[in-house]
């Protein structure tokens, strides 16, 4: 069973974050440059939250606010669903399905970041293994394995 931790070492630890004192249109810059849905907002050293696509549209501009004069941390999702590196592939789906939710930081045991999962990664993990499984699958079938 695949874990987490797997989808880490082959996508890499590195996340973007924001502090939760920077406006809205910072958040939308990091992202947009970065071609993400999602920035982890961090308070020094300590996970406050995660700002997403949907934080954009329902909390800033379906309310009508200035993304210049808007703080992350007035908007950011506070309760934010995370997992462990032991966590598996499936359970994280699973998660993410029903939470409806397509980003999930990654902790230790001591609530320290340590990576960012989103659907689009789980769902390509699951691709792979799909066509190694197929690709093994045809090597026996016509003797080849």
């Amino acid at each position: 069973m695949s874990t987490i931790q797997e989808v880490i070492a082959q996508k890499g630890q590195s996340v973007l974050t924001i502090d939760r004192s920077a406006t809205v249109l910072q958040a939308a810059e990091l992202m947009n440059q970065h071609r993400v849905g999602a920035v982890v907002v961090m308070d020094e050293q300590r996970l406050a939250g995660i700002f997403t696509e949907r934080d954009m549209l329902v909390r800033v501009v379906g309310q009508q606010l200035s993304p210049k004069l808007t703080l992350v941390e007035q908007v950011m999702s506070e309760r934010v669903v995370c997992c462990r590196l032991e966590t598996s592939v499936e359970e994280a789906r699973v998660v993410m399905r029903n939470r409806r939710i397509r980003h999930l930081p990654v902790v230790d045991q001591e609530g320290q970041l340590q990576g960012l999962v989103s659907i689009g990664d789980l769902n390509a993990w699951h691709l792979d293994a799909q066509e190694k499984t197929i690709y093994f699958l045809n090597e026996y079938l016509f003797g080849r394995a």
